[in-house]
């Protein structure tokens, strides 16, 4: 029997066990609004299972007193059996959420293998473990080891880049974890698990279950917990984030995006336009670090929105399994039911629905599906230029010049992502630094996982990716070394 087929068990210790309640999960298909699957709805009895698999695992276990080398070989088996079912989890993710196939197939499996590729790479020859640090105060030897039991809470829109983002480090620090996938995206989660297992990782270094919201927090809130990271919206983050630091728990935060691509007056249309097809439109809208409000000036404006209403338009929707489409379902019926609300919002709030607007996409009468939209004459304090719709909605909003641009960008809690365009890369490098975002694309220019990544304002706390994006599973620890000492180190 296939996980795709859903589970009775809840991967705990290195073993399948029941779960120590009856209740389940559906898993629910975007497409055919059937359930295809079901799964555990773990107890507050499992999360404690979880917590305490893992809890002995670090506290007796082999994996954080392994050397780096020895937990990079054992990342790498696990990275190797991902990559033997990437095509698997590329058919699990888009049968539980409606990823397009061929965007499974890249960015939802492809990326994570990069991540694990490069995370290895740090580990092994940047991140610094030990360091002896000297000055004319004192002499001290730096060292990191691992934080302990780390709790991943993940979302649904990419759930192993989310996953990805969050336990390669963890993992290569030393930790163990306890996986919570979200509710509607759990096969995916079970068949990292079986990779886990396959790969023979230590029994209770990785655990996974499935939980509602109160268990989660109950996780995250768990005293055999150490560190919590959550990928997840700016309401839920907010909750945890003030529950984490009644306990003075550390917690990462990746939350919400309002992002905007800002095309400068010397940007090459046509080339904009094909790069804003992934960098708005990926994953169906349902991506927080999408480009979704778009600035023009207003001397481009027309020329800009006939071509980007062209783009929209050509977008194959339909279903997920079908290589050649674009855009599938929303993951769900709320979803679907979020996203056209906003978009009765945008009309009524008085923008001009270029293409898409409210109602089924032709031919497509069963299935979370919406069409793509695209909105011209926003303005910049409307509900859709300043809220997260989280599906197949781009919004162009005008501007005078490079300074009011640059004031429309800001103008949002939000500050994940960005963009600019333009043929004068050192001049939008200057545009980008005056946005205040986490991260921003040139010409849609990737930044790759040696960046760090992450958001400011209420798009989050703390980085992942890059060196950096070990730190939240590490302690620092200072030891102050005689002089002597320090020189013979140093002379080593």
């Amino acid at each position: 029997m296939s996980i795709l087929d859903g589970t009775d068990a809840l991967f705990i210790g290195g073993n399948w066990v029941p779960a120590q309640s009856s209740s389940r999960l559906e898993v629910i298909s975007p497409v055919s609004e059937r359930v295809i699957a079901t799964v555990p709805r773990g107890s507050a009895a499992d999360v404690d299972a979880a917590v305490a698999a893992a809890r002995r695992a670090f506290d007796a276990g082999p994996w954080p007193r392994m050397t780096v080398a020895e937990r990079v070989e054992g990342v790498g088996r696990l990275r190797a059996v991902f990559e033997s079912r990437k095509e698997e989890m590329a058919q699990a993710i888009t049968a539980e959420m409606g990823s397009p196939i061929t965007q499974s197939c890249t960015i939802q499996t492809t990326v994570p293998l990069m991540m694990l590729d490069e995370q290895r790479q740090i580990a092994t020859e940047s991140y610094p473990w030990s360091e002896l640090r000297r000055s004319a105060s004192g002499n001290a030897l730096v060292t990191r080891t691992p934080k302990g039991v780390a709790a991943l809470i993940t979302p649904w829109n990419a759930p192993m880049i989310t996953i990805i983002h969050k336990l390669g480090p963890a993992l290569l620090a030393g930790c163990t974890v306890v996986l919570k996938p979200a509710s509607l995206a759990p096969l995916s989660a079970y068949l990292l698990a079986e990779m886990v297992e396959e790969a023979g990782l230590p029994e209770g270094v990785v655990n996974v279950i499935t939980v509602d919201r109160g268990e989660a927090e109950y996780l995250a809130l768990h005293p055999g917990v150490d560190k919590v990271t959550f990928t997840g919206s700016t309401s839920a983050g907010r909750h945890l984030a003030a529950k984490c630091g009644e306990l003075l728990r550390p917690i990462t935060l990746e939350l919400g995006g309002k992002s905007a691509g800002i095309v400068l007056d010397d940007a090459d249309i046509p080339e904009t336009v094909e790069a804003l097809k992934l960098l708005s439109f990926r994953n169906s809208g349902q991506i927080c670090t999408l480009k979704t409000r778009v600035l023009v000036s207003k001397a481009r404006e027309r020329e800009f929105v006939e071509a980007l209403a062209e783009m929209v338009g050509s977008l194959p929707v339909g279903d997920p399994m079908d290589p050649n489409t674009h855009v599938g379902p929303m993951a769900s019926q709320k979803q679907r039911d979020s996203v056209e609300s906003y978009i009765e919002a945008g009309i009524n709030d008085g923008a001009r629905a270029v293409i898409g607007g409210v109602g089924r996409p032709k031919g497509l009468d069963k299935g979370w599906f919406v069409q793509p939209t695209l909105f011209a004459e926003v303005e910049p304090n409307s509900r859709i230029a300043q809220e997260e719709i989280f599906g197949p909605v781009l919004s162009v909003l005008s501007y005078e010049d490079e300074d009011e641009a640059v004031e429309i960008a800001n103008n949002s809690v939000y500050g994940l992502s960005g963009a600019v365009f333009s043929e004068d890369i050192g001049h939008a490098v200057s545009i980008a630094n005056r946005v205040k975002t986490g991260v921003l694309e040139v010409n849609g220019a990737p930044f790759g996982f040696h960046a760090p990544f992450g958001g400011v304002k209420q798009s989050g706390i703390g980085r992942e990716s890059g060196w950096e994006g070990f730190e939240p599973y590490v302690e620092a620890k200072s030891i102050g070394l005689p002089k002597h000492y320090a020189d013979s180190l140093e002379r080593a």
